[in-house]
């Protein structure tokens, strides 16, 4: 079996935490007098980590530096008192896990969430599962799609990136994985759809957790 390790993305890939993270944005919007969008206006905003949510979610006017960072600190404490509401792992995750327990597969989570809601939210929903790493955004790490935190992941598990599979739902976590030098494996069920993880360059797709195993044993 060539691939000895998979790293996962958090939000939309192993966790469905979208109802979550749109209650807390919203609760910002509000608070500082902006339109909200909703559960599924957030769907195409979410993976790029806080301060580019609201670079979206916010007015064009309004999207200036000071006001992202003031929205950013909003959200966390927000994001505080509502990110166990509605969040779960997706059907098929729990079990892929214990598959790829099994098989000795190495796993890990990189994430653009801030990294004490990351942790929070894998030891909440997926504990007792493996990750030999779990990183979600931290000062001085820039963030996905750049690789330097998926390389530090590989290093610390002491495999290779080439022997990595990555799963993720997003263009972002297709071109991390492709920057780091692991295979970009495409999460059909998360929040982006099929068609946009296959023009970012996706390897694979799939279309159940499952069918994770299923490239493993296969080599692809």
């Amino acid at each position: 079996m060539p691939y000895r390790a998979v790293l996962f993305d958090l939000d939309g890939t192993l966790l469905d935490t979208l109802a979550d993270i749109a209650e807390a944005a919203d609760v910002v919007l509000r608070r500082f007098g902006f339109p909200t969008h909703g559960i599924n206006g957030y769907r195409r905003l979410v993976g790029d980590g806080v301060q580019m949510l609201f670079a979206q979610a916010l007015p064009p006017a309004h999207a200036k530096p000071e006001m992202l960072a003031r929205c950013a600190a909003a959200f966390r404490e927000a994001y505080e008192a509502s990110w166990n509401h509605a969040t779960r792992p997706y059907d098929g995750v729990t079990e892929m896990l214990d598959a790829l327990e099994e098989r000795r597969i190495k796993l890990a989570v990189l994430s653009n969430k801030p990294d004490r809601f990351a942790r929070l939210c894998v030891e909440e929903y997926l504990p007792g599962r493996g990750f030999q790493a779990v990183l979600g955004l931290r000062d001085g790490i820039p963030r996905k799609p750049d690789p330097a935190a998926a390389v530090e992941i590989a290093a610390r598990l002491g495999v290779p990136p080439r022997e990595f599979v990555y799963l993720g739902d997003t263009p972002t976590d297709i071109q991390t994985a492709q920057s780091a030098g692991m295979l970009p494996v495409g999460a059909t069920w998360g929040f982006r759809p099929a068609q946009e993880l296959r023009a970012a360059g996706a390897a694979v797709l799939i279309d159940a957790p499952m069918e994770l195993i299923e490239i493993l044993s296969a080599g692809c």
